[in-house]
């Protein structure tokens, strides 16, 4: 099966090599770009998804991202009819909506809502894709859909995905936490070669800069999704304070956990966990979800309280091992710039 990889990276390798040394264009002014397959499928300049973290991906951080040339991508996740009507009236650029697909299952209508706005696309997660498929297909929308296994992937396919968001357990958020990115994209690389060669792949879990663009691309993605530094930006809509405590943290400080989902009343299927930064609530409770449980009227309005009052030694702050690689908030066109110079020098060397 390594040949069917290595021909997607020969792929990789072609549209690369029309670009101009990326020295020549910081000196000339201009932003580097990297052409793939992804970008011409979704008619976007850089091969950067934003990920579609609940309310963090709001219509601001959505249209920044895209604007600086990727696709952003709006958090519908756990939102309601009138969010997710206003966010995608507010847009300043043509955006995609991501959706908890279990969640989705219990609100469908939803679907209805983003789809008369004429999204850039419909993203699922968690979940069976399938019986949202066809309406997808109908509007003429190019479906994604994010996998945490091979298994997931299959059934992806068979729902017509467009595009395959591989999703490895350095992930920040919700996912089964089973897989790592290293080894999860070329196997559904090779997958894909063998079976759906027209189907694209993006890498997600522990991108945060160039080397994790070029790293994705040399693995046989054909771009990444980020969330983590897309979080880290001036344009998302996170508590500073939070922010301030993440940029403090490094991956060892991140631990995959379920008693968020508790404390929250939030139902997750058991097999998928959370990845947020670990803190004295984390240290309490973890693994000894029972006993949490049995405290949870108190504990809820503890949590409620320490949001209220930007207290994350309790609440809770969602990212991933990534954080380590991040010092510093930046606007976002500044990021998704540097993610390409940095992928650009060390796939088109000068």
């Amino acid at each position: 099966m390594a040949a069917f990889a290595t021909h997607r990276w020969t792929r990789c390798q072609a549209e690369l090599s029309v670009l101009p040394a990326p020295k020549t264009q910081v000196d000339s002014g201009e932003s580097p770009v990297i052409p793939t397959r992804l970008t011409a499928a979704l008619g976007i300049e850089q091969p950067v998804l934003l990920a579609p973290m609940d309310k963090v991906a709001d219509a601001r951080l959505a249209s920044a991202v895209s604007a600086a040339g990727g696709l952003g991508l709006l958090g519908g996740g756990y939102c309601d009819r009138e969010w997710l009507d206003e966010q995608l009236a507010s847009v300043s650029r043509r955006v995609g909506c991501g959706f908890i697909t279990w969640c989705l299952a219990r609100n469908p209508e939803l679907l209805d809502v983003a789809l008369d706005h004429d999204p850039a696309a419909v993203f699922l997660s968690f979940g069976d894709p399938m019986p949202f498929a066809d309406r997808i297909h109908d509007s003429g929308v190019p479906l994604l859909c994010q996998v945490c296994t091979v298994e997931e992937a299959r059934r992806a396919l068979d729902a017509g995905a467009r595009v395959l968001v591989a999703q490895g357990g350095e992930a920040g958020g919700h996912g089964t936490g089973t897989r790592s990115t290293l080894t999860l994209v070329p196997e559904l690389a090779d997958l894909l070669a063998a079976r759906s060669p027209d189907t694209l792949l993006v890498a997600s879990g522990g991108v945060a800069d160039g080397r994790g663009l070029a790293a994705a691309l040399c693995l046989g993605a054909d771009g990444v999704l980020m969330g983590s530094r897309l979080w880290a930006s001036t344009e998302a809509a996170v508590s500073a304070a939070a922010q301030r405590r993440a940029l403090a943290s490094s991956g060892d400080d991140t631990v995959r956990q379920s008693v968020y989902d508790i404390v929250r009343a939030v139902d997750w299927p058991s097999h998928y966990t959370g990845r947020v930064l670990r803190n004295d609530f984390v240290r309490q409770w973890h693994g000894h979800e029972q006993k949490m449980r049995e405290d949870l009227p108190r504990l809820q309005e503890v949590f409620k309280n320490a949001k209220d009052n930007d207290d994350y030694s309790i609440g809770n702050v969602i990212v991933g091992e990534a954080i380590g690689l991040i010092d510093e908030l930046e606007p976002v066109k500044a990021i998704i710039d540097r993610v390409v110079r940095e992928a650009s020098s060390i796939l088109v060397p000068t």
